[in-house]
């Protein structure tokens, strides 16, 4: 399995509903009507936390949960942080003492607006909100159950399950990609996502939980269109795939659906900060900085990112 216990947010539709079909779709012999979606030659996991904001209005995530005993359909508005406490009780009681193995930031918002006389300050913020402000905030409430979830396991190794926050992000958030401008709150947040990822696979890595952006291709959603290259199968299908391959080595990192590597930073172009190392006197484009900028516990070495 790709874990034994997995929770999703944004379930109600798109990726996260396919990713929600396709894990109960994992190996069930003498049942041949479970034959929709390709499956991943693992068993399922033992429990499903699939969240969205309104549960009564997800009519097709509620059919997978009556049918499947191991998904939970739980309410969360990932905004809405005065609710975390009582929602990661909740999470608390469905994976038990073993703990929460993989938590997949998936929901997000892409406003319509374009270039930069159309873009609105609501549009910005709201985005951001989801997008970026809520992985964090979900991330770190969820927490106590990740490090238990990776505790079960001797050894420093990282996999998916073990445990694992996986960010959904987009190649739009890439830097050195974007040659048409325009998409500021989208590109924005999932831009701030990918520096959110490189933070916490550091800051998480001693806790043995591995952490990566992932981008899904462009996909058939709501989201992505009708004219989109993938349909939800076929991207869910490849990022399952990819989850139980995943290892120190993708701690950290931006990969795509495929299990292409993504690339995110500015090659060949002399940033801003080039390079702060601890320790040292370095002229940078933005001045010098010494070792009265830095203490000791703020080691830091900016590159081209």
């Amino acid at each position: 399995m790709v874990a034994r216990s997995v929770l999703i947010t944004g379930s109600n539709r798109g990726l996260g509903l396919e990713m929600v079909r396709q894990l109960v779709l994992a190996p069930r012999t003498g049942n041949p009507k479970l034959v929709e979606a390709p499956r991943t030659g693992n068993s399922k996991p033992e429990v499903i936390i699939a969240t969205c904001r309104s549960p009564h209005q997800a009519q097709k995530l509620c059919e997978v949960a009556d049918n499947n005993k191991n998904v939970h359909v739980v309410q969360l508005d990932v905004t809405d942080e005065s609710s975390y406490g009582s929602f990661v009780s909740r999470v608390g009681e469905l994976v038990g003492p073993q703990g929460l193995n993989l938590l997949v930031n998936n929901a997000g918002v892409a406003p319509k607006s374009t270039r930069i006389n159309m873009v609105r300050w609501q549009q910005v913020t709201d985005t951001l909100t989801v997008n970026t402000v809520a992985p964090i905030m979900l991330t770190k409430a969820l927490l106590p159950h990740l490090k238990t979830a990776a505790n079960q396991v001797e050894g420093d190794s990282l996999a998916v399950k073990r445990a694992a926050v996986i960010n959904i992000s987009s190649v739009l958030g890439s830097i050195a990609r974007n040659e048409q401008g325009g998409l500021y709150p989208y590109r924005a947040s999932k831009a701030a996502l990918n520096a959110i990822t490189k933070s916490m696979s550091v800051d998480l890595r001693g806790n043995n939980i591995l952490v990566a952006s992932l981008h899904p291709g462009w996909v058939q959603t709501d989201m992505g269109g009708k004219n989109a290259d993938l349909t939800p199968t076929d991207s869910i299908s490849q990022i399952l795939s990819l989850l139980h391959q995943m290892t120190d080595h993708h701690h950290g990192q931006f990969y795509q659906y495929d299990g292409e590597q993504g690339r995110w930073r500015i090659e060949g172009v002399y940033t801003m900060f080039t390079e702060v190392t601890f320790g040292t006197e370095q002229n940078t484009k933005a001045g010098i900085w010494s070792r009265s900028k830095l203490r000791e516990s703020d080691k830091v070495e900016i590159k081209e990112h």
